[in-house]
């Protein structure tokens, strides 16, 4: 039998109110409130403390000006994929002068610093990017890249158009912060600086896929990974995310189709592939909008290319298309796979000719944000920009092989404003384009999320084992 003390009726909480009524009960429950306090305050005691907000302004105002003497430079010297030669060595000397554990030559050119904390806990990884694209760029800076190369028998311009020369440098930067701090991490930060993101050269191995491979992952063993991604999309104080699914996968497919030469004038002595080809096209638009559960998740079959022939009264021997398919689920993406290799052979066979199918290049899986994690981090996003810059992306058709890393640990990837403030982030141009343009104002934000990011989450691990102590 439990009563009510006078005192509750003056507002006590209601888990305050129902005490026993005995004096004996009454002793056994202030020694257990008592050791319930003692084991909470010494859990407060031992447990690392979170970052002061003030501090890491501070300390991100003070890397700032070197951010953006990095980023600069970067941009103003891209290099492309698996070629990321000048890039490393600058990212390898900057991480060694902090005192960090460094790999160089990961996956051909990615560098990989561990920053080892004074305080036990887990590792949580940080990704930057590296590489530029072939790209003449048609931005007027001072530091705009002159960089020429030979692509696929071309000579084109070099250019950080997607703007991985910002996240190089905002990764820079955050080493900078956390290395200054290393004495109160509760646990390790892998800096990886990946090469390749956009897909390695023809006939090579690259990016997040073949560092795992090389085993990156087994030999650090990171609990959480973190990237981000600058985009003209949003304005500079905003960032965009998304829980689950969030980027889509990407395959790269080709199409080969034989038929049978002919002249042009007697079709009827021939199969003609060219007119297959077109009849395939159409015919595979009918996956997406006839054979896949659109209800459950989007997709896209695109052809980008189509080879053959040489001359206007002659019918070719073979035609071949390449194309794209982008899904945000597994098995559907599987399911496409299997959808245009029969649609393909069975119009092709329907006019006497053949059609083979094959995946070619870099294939990325669906980016998924790991749900729990994300509800984490965006109250860390919030905490720094406000609610109302926090906003919740669409799906986005583009493809980003953070994926590989999110696939094997909880990831949480994340989108940051780049356009100016004065510029309409609708119609400012499009990462990959020419006339890219980010802001540098963007470089600061970046350094503080992700520096915040990493510290939240050390610090929460840190903290659950001594707020489980104090339960006990």
């Amino acid at each position: 039998m439990a009563r009510l003390p006078a005192a509750g009726r003056c507002g006590y909480p209601v888990a305050a109110r129902l005490i026993p009524a005995s004096r004996e009960g009454n002793n056994v429950h202030m020694n257990n409130i008592r050791r319930g306090f003692f084991a909470l305050l010494v859990a407060i005691v031992l447990a690392p403390q979170p970052a002061d907000a003030d501090e890491i302004a501070a300390a991100v105002a003070a890397v700032e000006p070197q951010v953006v003497t990095w980023r600069r430079d970067i941009h103003a010297h891209p290099e492309l994929g698996n070629r990321e030669f000048r890039t490393a060595a600058l990212v390898a000397e900057h991480l060694r002068g902090l005192g960090l554990e460094v790999e160089t030559e990961v996956a051909h050119t990615g560098v990989v610093g561990l920053l080892r904390g004074g305080l036990p806990g887990p590792t949580v990884a940080l990704r930057a990017d590296m590489d530029a694209l072939p790209v003449t760029e048609r931005v007027d800076l001072p530091f705009a890249s002159e960089v020429t190369t030979e692509y696929r028998g071309q000579t084109v311009g070099v250019m950080h158009a997607c703007g991985h020369d910002n996240h190089v440098a905002i990764l820079m930067g955050v080493a900078s912060l956390l290395a200054a701090r290393r004495e109160q991490l509760a646990g390790n930060v892998l800096f990886i600086f990946q090469p390749a993101e956009e897909g390695a050269p023809e006939g090579e191995e690259g990016g997040a896929a073949l560092m795992l491979a090389e085993g990156l992952f087994e030999r650090y063993r990171p609990a959480a990974a973190f990237g981000l991604h600058v985009i003209s999309r949003w304005s500079v104080g905003q960032a965009a995310y998304r829980s689950g699914p969030t980027m889509a996968s990407s395959d790269a497919f080709k199409i080969f189709i034989r038929g049978r030469q002919t002249h042009a004038s007697r079709p009827w002595q021939g199969v003609d592939p060219i007119v297959t080809a077109a009849q395939i096209i159409i015919g595979l638009q009918t996956i997406a909008s006839r054979k896949i559960e659109v209800t459950k998740a989007p997709a896209v079959i695109s052809v980008g290319s189509i080879k053959g022939g040489i001359r206007s009264n002659i019918i070719p021997d073979e035609v071949e298309l390449w194309g794209t398919v982008r899904a945000f689920d597994q098995d559907m993406r599987l399911q496409i796979h299997r959808e245009i290799e029969q649609v393909g052979s069975s119009i092709a066979a329907a006019a006497g000719a053949t059609a083979e199918f094959a995946l070619s290049g870099t294939s990325y899986p669906v980016t998924v944000n790991d749900p729990d994690l994300t509800t984490r981090s965006v109250a860390v996003l919030e905490s720094v920009l406000g609610r109302d810059q926090v906003l919740v992306s669409d799906l986005i058709t583009g493809a980003e092989d953070f994926s590989f890393f999110a696939q094997q640990v909880p990831g949480f990837y994340f989108f940051l404003g780049a356009t100016p403030p004065d510029v309409d982030s609708k119609t400012a141009p499009a990462n990959h384009s020419p006339l890219f343009y980010a802001d540098e104002r963007v470089l600061p934000i970046g350094v503080e999320l992700l520096s915040r990011l990493a510290l939240s989450y050390l610090d929460g691990a840190a903290a659950a084992p001594a707020r489980s102590r104090s339960r006990g």
